[in-house]
């Protein structure tokens, strides 16, 4: 399975430039270069724009993907080689969702002459990205370059897993919930439910960690 990955990660990387150089002629000669909250343009640019916007999310795609596939190799903590899997597929989740986005930018100024952008399939694509992402967490062994990376979890195995356990189901339950959301409701109520699930997903684990943390030095000290 990863040596499949591996092999096809590259061409979805270059997918998005490919669309557009299949799509160019088709594309209008002016393009939205930036969108308001509802998804409509508020400012303009040449189309030769988006070769620059497309190659910089495949340029950052490459980078994201090779930094998560190696930084295993760097890092300090005894299960580095244990994450490397796991760092791959979450790479590769990322680049997925970052090749999705340029493609569907490039399809917009296809279809919709360049002047709307369904800014309701964006924030639904992270929703489902932090799901995925969350689905990947507990699996992860302690490491300083992802996961949930404070000092009370880097210096203890059992709070980083118990810590990561949670995270891994709220990110899960949470990405679900945002993702489906915006595919129903108004920009400005989606808006409302992805910050009020995304502070708990985020602020939760980190209060729960912490209490472990503090529960676990009581102990420690009462010895």
């Amino acid at each position: 399975m990863n040596k499949l990955l591996k092999r096809i990660i590259w061409l979805i990387i270059l997918a998005p430039l490919l669309y557009l150089v299949l799509s160019w002629k088709n594309i209008p000669e002016k393009v939205a270069v930036h969108f308001n909250p509802q998804g409509q343009a508020d400012q303009f640019g040449n189309k030769n724009q988006l070769w620059i916007g497309t190659g910089v999310i495949a340029v950052v795609s490459i980078l994201i993907y090779l930094l998560l596939t190696n930084v295993y190799k760097i890092d300090p903590k005894k299960h580095a080689a244990e994450n490397k899997d796991r760092l791959l597929r979450i790479g590769f989740t990322i680049v997925v969702f970052m090749s999705v986005i340029s493609a569907t930018i490039v399809h917009a100024c296809v279809s919709e002459g360049g002047i709307k952008f369904n800014i309701h399939f964006v924030f639904a694509a992270i929703g489902f990205l932090w799901a995925i992402l969350g689905n990947y967490m507990h699996n992860l062994k302690p490491n300083y370059f992802a996961g949930l990376r404070m000092p009370w979890t880097l210096e203890n195995e059992e709070n980083w897993r118990l810590t990561h356990l949670l995270a891994g189901k709220l990110w899960f339950v949470g990405g679900i919930i945002i993702g489906i959301a915006w595919l129903f409701v108004s920009t400005t109520l989606g808006l409302i439910i992805t910050f009020a699930i995304f502070l708990p997903m985020v602020f939760i684990p980190m209060v729960y960690s912490y209490r472990l943390y503090k529960k676990n030095k009581l102990l420690n000290s009462s010895k």
